[in-house]
């Protein structure tokens, strides 16, 4: 709406009006009543209706300048009003989030939770079946100590019945048979042992988990608990940015998932492990039950036989020195190739012992440490059949020894010899042992 114009006085060309009205209203009043006097000053005066139209132009801008002030008060009040109900809204739904955010948190901790006291009590009964396996263990010392005793006083027989017999060989099978069992057991001690470490290792891997989640639960938490009324509030304006190593809710949740899966993992392990322990134990003592048998039956079949040639035994010496001095060889070259294994074993143990100290999510499962492993177990299972090899090449070069003694012998009498095997052997296996699996439950 245009604004009227601000009244002009009227000039008169016969004298110059003044510039400003401040200088009509300084100039001096009139010292005479002339005409030509007053004519100057009387110019200088605005008519009435100039007066009126300036009069009417202060009110135009007063009445413009109060409405625009109004709609700035409504602008503000609405403003402030929008503003308001947009920081509610906003803070409502931030605390919703914070809520759902808590609910998430409160799902994983729970997971967590069950994952870790199942795993804590899979532990505990995987320490179980590995203490049954070294009860069953200490039992095989016992018939250990019996063949070896059988098959030290067959050693004392005389020509020319020294020979390596049904009993003989029984022997040696149940002896052999008892150490297979022996290393069996031990070897799953030892894989019960790795077991429980894997699985307390991924029950802690759970409880830092869960530890994180319980510290960022009672953060959220008391974040859903500020309010504008809330006395700790304070601006923090270098917060308001992302984290450079903070991670997504996708990798979140993966990662917790992942630790969880991981333990599901390790607890089937460790169940398909007690599983085995059982059969292992029952299997050991059905095959020492069995054997025992076998060799008593042996035992009954040599004392009716004790008819054998010393020329035999004689012929053989030759080639057992030699296969004892085949079997040195061999066994300081398998234990040059352990003791060259076992370096290799060392770096990577080393490199994999130094990989784990990475902090938090850096402790990835990447390509080098599944190579790591893999070298481990490569190297592990080199190891194992070396050791077993060199087991075998002790034990055989000790069977070597000893018949090569048993040869070099005179062989005793037949009388002497069914004394041996009957009197000396058969007597002392009734105090044979041969349920490990009744054993492996004794205090």
């Amino acid at each position: 709406m245009a604004q009227p114009d601000e009244p002009q006085p009227t000039a008169v060309p016969s004298c110059p009006l003044p510039t400003k009205i401040c200088d009509v209203l300084r100039s001096d009043r009139p010292r005479s009543c002339c005409g030509m006097a007053m004519a100057g000053f009387r110019t200088a005066k605005y008519q009435v209706p100039e007066w009126h139209r300036r009069n009417a132009g202060v009110y135009y801008k007063a009445f413009a300048a109060s409405e625009e002030a109004e709609r700035g008060r409504a602008e503000s009040q609405h403003l402030m009003k929008h503003a308001a109900a947009s920081a509610q809204r906003a803070q409502e739904y931030s605390k919703s989030t914070l809520g759902q955010r808590l609910q998430d948190i409160h799902f994983w901790r729970v997971e967590l939770q069950k994952e870790i006291m199942e795993l804590d009590a899979e532990t505990n009964l995987l320490a179980a079946q590995k203490l049954r396996l070294e009860r069953a263990l200490d039992a095989t010392e016992v018939p250990y100590s019996v063949v070896i005793d059988n098959l030290e006083c067959r050693e004392r027989r005389q020509p020319p019945d020294l020979v390596i017999d049904e009993v003989e060989r029984q022997l040696l099978k149940e002896a052999d048979l008892i150490r297979d069992i022996r290393d069996l057991l031990k070897r799953t001690i030892i894989q019960a042992t790795t077991q429980i470490r894997s699985n307390r290792i991924q029950k802690e891997n759970c409880e830092l988990d869960w530890s994180d989640k319980v510290e960022t639960y009672h953060i959220d938490d008391k974040c859903v608990g500020y309010c504008t009324d809330s006395t700790n509030v304070q601006f923090h304006p270098s917060s308001v940015k992302f984290e450079e190593n903070a991670s997504t809710p996708k990798s979140w949740a993966q990662f917790s998932h992942d630790n969880i899966s991981s333990a599901e993992q390790e607890k089937l392990a460790s169940v398909q492990l007690r599983s085995l322990i059982n059969s292992i134990i029952h299997d050991a003592s059905e095959d020492l039950r069995m054997q025992r048998a076998a060799v008593n039956e042996a035992f009954d079949n040599r004392c009716r036989e004790l008819d054998d040639a010393k020329f035999r035994l004689e012929q053989h010496l030759q080639q057992i020195l030699k296969d004892i001095a085949d079997e040195e060889a061999n066994i300081v070259n398998l234990k040059k190739a352990i003791r060259d294994k076992e370096a290799h074993l060392k770096v990577a143990h080393t490199r994999l012992f130094d990989r784990s100290f990475r902090p938090n999510i850096e402790l990835c499962r990447d390509e080098p440490q599944f190579r790591l492993i893999s070298e481990v177990e490569e190297l592990t299972v080199f190891l194992e059949a070396l050791k077993r090899k060199l087991m075998e090449s002790e034990q055989n070069l000790k069977n070597l020894e000893e018949t090569r003694m048993k040869l070099e012998k005179e062989i005793a009498v037949k009388a002497n010899s069914i004394f041996i095997d009957r009197q000396k052997c058969m007597s002392y296996r009734v105090c044979y042992p041969v349920d490990l699996e009744v054993a492996s439950y004794k205090q």
